[in-house]
């Protein structure tokens, strides 16, 4: 499907594979988008800002570069730094179309409904979106996709009106009148109110003028103040909107002289906000801000999970001022289509960006239309092709194996897909499949990847792809995993191995069934650092002590980790530490004892922040310490071993000191946790050379103990 992507201050136009449908979403496909000309231009100019410029707006983020150097190197620092600014992303945030999926537990649209959808990052300019429930609406019957492509920029102007609390008969000025602000000036006359409108392009005010604004001022030819203190009789404005879009502060301080004391004043466009004292505090004005499109906007789990709010708690959610706009459109009482000022195939986007770009006029909005079979149907959805080839080349290469990679976030794009390419001469990249098309297709063509897809059963088809490398949210690993296993192939799985007990049956279940080379990315037990450790523990009469301490730094407890999708850090990281410990020991776990804190404060959790004791049947003891409460600037990893007399100290992978023997010690540059060895250690086992590099039952040791640590803390 093509999608309009900006990349380094310039737009193009992509041809990307389309979205599937997921739980609790809608997949449409798109009649109308619209471009809102303000705020998407301005977004394109700063893609086009240099490292420099950003730094010098975002100095909090050069302390953090400096950091990464520390770890990384200057090179691979500035390489990282680079492919953050380059990515070519989506745009747009309003559209509307037909519902031609529709996930799970959705009873509110069926496939074949007219939709409206709101949300960047969702309804973007694209033949194809998948939209959250919440951010979509069914339009009325007698509404067209056209006028509907607006529901979010009239959701916008919506909640500003709300925000101002306006009465009928009041007066209220709008300060900027280009898409938000004529919609807002329709939505204030249509409830009643006396509308004084001020811009800086007379166009711009005539046109709201003959929508029915009351009165209008041109700056540059009347000082704005003073134009509506003389319209009002010196008493000022019941309330001031503002849907401008300045660095100034001008339009904040001019709202605050031409507000009435006891007024309101509220902000919706991105503005200046050095705010001065005296006016707020001689006139107690009510200084208000707008949040976009209005309640559950940025609440992830209104937005992403479909958690509505009830009516009596908050009447106007975001979804419900879309379906309200739409209304007032199907009654006639706006004018959108006065406000549109061109319209441009698809194809032609680039052209039609270009244009609003190099316009004096400073047109409103811009709208996008795309070819759209009005009946089209539910049969017709397993025709879409999600597929897109990006780098054709030899289908398979003697002695290379073929790897899809299923899930490409920071980790897979930071880690195992620069490994992967570093092995070039064991490994293809051959497909990569993500959740998002433009991700896909970018991270294909960067790492010469054949294709790229957001369908993964793609790939398990593909009788070219010899392996698969799952790296996608917890909760999906299994399931994903067996399914790979029941398409005959070679599995490198990301941990952790399942979320649960249940899934974990099944999958072994299928692993032995089918018996394809399947491992999970206990990546620590690979580190030369540990390797070396293991070689001199092998020589113990002794059991061992061991304390390994984990410094695991603070996740929000809204962060998808703490969810179902994560498992919590227990289950979705510390299964890393367990391992480890199970590796160095050699021995089954006896018993394990468990201990958490009891936080005092909401934002801090037990699950991360815990002591467990292992005793294993040699006698040994692993204590293993994880918080979440420590300093940022302590390493994160650090383990003691003690045997025979002899201590061994790994201080964050970074080097392993010896004492007691005469071995050296071991010191490092970099931070060494064994990701490219053990991807080279799962080639060797796939091409029959060695044995399995971790056992099953030590993957199931491993993540059964790490559901018992959690089950623990949970009770």
């Amino acid at each position: 499907m093509k999608q309009v992507l900006i990349q380094q201050g310039s737009i193009i136009l992509e041809d990307v594979p389309p979205p599937v449908v997921d739980d609790g979403s809608v997949l449409v496909k798109v009649k109308y988008s619209l471009i809102s000309t303000g705020t998407e231009i301005a977004r394109v100019t700063a893609t086009g800002e240099s490292i420099l410029q950003r730094a010098l707006k975002h100095p909090e983020k050069v302390k953090q570069a400096f950091n990464m150097v520390k770890t990384l190197g200057f090179s691979e620092t500035i390489d990282k730094i680079r492919g953050k600014l380059e990515p070519a992303c989506p745009i747009g945030y309003s559209c509307a179309g037909i519902a031609i999926g529709v996930g799970e537990n959705i009873g509110n649209v069926k496939i074949g409904d007219r939709v409206a959808c709101a949300g960047g990052g969702y309804a973007n300019h694209a033949e194809i979106v998948c939209v959250p429930q919440n951010l979509v609406v069914k339009m009325p019957d007698n509404l067209d996709f056209r006028q509907s492509a607006s529901a979010a920029l009239g959701a916008i102007a919506m909640q500003g009106v709300r925000r101002a609390t306006p009465t009928f008969g009041e007066t209220i000025a709008v300060i900027g009148l280009g898409l938000v602000g004529q919609l807002t000036s329709q939505i204030l006359k249509a409830i009643g109110c006396h509308v004084i409108g001020i811009d800086l392009v007379k166009s711009k005010v005539e046109l709201a003028l003959t929508l029915g604004m009351d009165y209008g001022i041109v700056v540059g030819e009347s000082e704005p103040v003073e134009k509506v203190l003389r319209y009002t009789a010196e008493i000022g404005v019941d309330a001031t909107i503002i849907t401008a879009a300045t660095e100034s502060d001008l339009p904040v301080q001019q709202a605050m002289q031409m507000t009435r004391k006891k007024g309101r004043v509220v902000v919706v466009g991105d503005v200046g906000l050095n705010l001065k004292r005296h006016p707020f505090y001689e006139k107690e004005i009510d200084f208000l801000i707008s949040c976009s499109y209005g309640p559950g906007r940025y609440d992830e789990n209104y937005e992403e999970h479909g958690i509505d709010y009830p009516y009596a708690y908050v009447r106007w959610t975001e979804n419900r001022n879309m379906k309200e706009y739409l209304g007032m459109l199907a009654e006639g009482k706006i004018n959108f289509n006065s406000l549109i000022s061109g319209e441009y195939y698809i194809a032609d986007a680039v052209e039609g960006y270009r244009e609003l770009k190099e316009s004096e006029d400073g047109p409103l909005g811009i709208l996008l239309r795309y070819d759209l079979n009005e009946t089209f149907i539910e049969s017709k959805i397993s025709s879409i092709e999600r597929k897109v080839m990006v780098n054709p080349k030899s289908i398979k290469k003697e002695g290379i194996i073929n790897v899809a990679v299923i899930g490409a976030g920071n980790f897979a794009q930071n880690i195992h897909l620069p490994n992967l390419r570093r092995l070039s001469d064991r490994y293809n990249i051959y497909a990569i499949v993500t959740k998002t098309g433009n991700n896909a297709k970018q991270l294909a063509r960067k790492f010469g990847a054949n294709y790229c897809s957001t369908d993964y059963h793609e790939v398990l088809n593909d009788n070219n792809v010899d392996m698969v490398l799952i790296a996608t949210r917890h909760n999906l690993h299994a399931k994903m995993a067996m399914e790979a296993a029941r398409a005959r192939k070679a599995i490198f799985l990301e941990k952790p191995m399942a979320t649960n007990q249940e899934e974990l049956d099944e999958l072994v279940k299928v692993l032995e069934e089918h018996q394809v080379p399947f491992m999970v990315g206990f990546n620590r037990r690979f580190s030369p650092l540990i390797v070396r450790a293991k070689e001199i523990i092998t020589q113990r009469k002794n059991p061992l002590i061991i304390v390994y301490r984990v410094n695991a730094g603070y996740v929000p407890l809204h962060n998808w980790i703490h969810t179902e999708e994560g498992g919590g850090r227990i289950i979705g990281e510390a299964c890393h530490m367990i391992d480890l410990l199970n590796y160095f020991i050699g021995s089954e776990v006896e018993s394990i004892q468990v201990d958490a804190i009891k936080p005092e404060n909401s934002d801090v959790s037990s699950i991360d922040n815990f002591a467990t004791i292992l005793k294993y049947n040699d006698g040994s003891v692993c204590s293993l310490i994880y918080t979440s409460l420590g300093a940022k600037k302590l390493g994160k990893e650090y383990i003691e071993i003690y045997t025979d007399g002899n201590t061994m100290i790994i201080d964050d992978f970074k080097g392993l000191n010896i004492f007691g023997l005469k071995s050296s010690s071991v010191k490092s540059r970099t931070i060494q946790k064994g990701h490219l060895e053990e991807i080279i250690a799962f080639d060797k086992f796939i091409r029959g050379e060695t044995c399995p590099p971790i056992s099953i039952n030590e993957m199931i040791n491993a993540t059964r103990i790490s559901f018992t640590i959690d089950a623990a803390i949970r009770i």
